[in-house]
């Protein structure tokens, strides 16, 4: 039984590396950093404070993507037509409002938002701009 879960743990660990990226662990720097870079972008759009709960986070190298969920602190909900981003028109009416995507690059400085989307209806980081430079993270999106 122990072989057994030995082949499945280290099937998983040559299929994660032949992915070309890696999850940060939960309570992890690298993924506090990344959570931290998209944090200013979502308190414009839903007003402070703002935590996420993450979907999908990738890394490879010196870029990122991200799929998470905005909330407030705690777990309670955002009610959103009472945000910054509700109020300007940010939001389609018929949108997952609170859904976001983001593309991080690394830089010296450290992690920096690329491109980020809340309540997108569409696949937005599938554009060939976006490809070119995030493939690696976001591959079923880049043929």
């Amino acid at each position: 039984m122990r072989g057994l879960l030995v082949a499945v743990l280290a099937f998983w660990a040559a299929a994660a590396v032949a992915q070309g990226w890696h999850e940060p662990a939960r309570g992890t720097g690298e993924r506090r950093a990344l959570m931290d870079a998209m944090r200013p972008q979502a308190e414009m759009i839903f007003g402070p404070p703002v935590e996420f709960v993450v979907s999908r986070l990738r890394v490879a190298g010196d870029v990122a993507f991200a799929s998470v969920v905005a909330q407030r602190p705690g777990g309670e909900a955002i009610y959103i037509q009472a945000t910054p981003g509700w109020q300007s028109g940010y939001f389609l009416p018929d949108a997952d409002w609170t859904a976001g995507q983001a593309l991080l690059q690394r830089t010296g400085a450290g992690w920096t938002v690329a491109a980020m989307y809340y309540g997108a209806t569409d696949v937005w980081w599938a554009e060939p701009m976006y490809c070119a430079e995030f493939s690696v993270v976001i591959p079923e999106a880049c043929p």
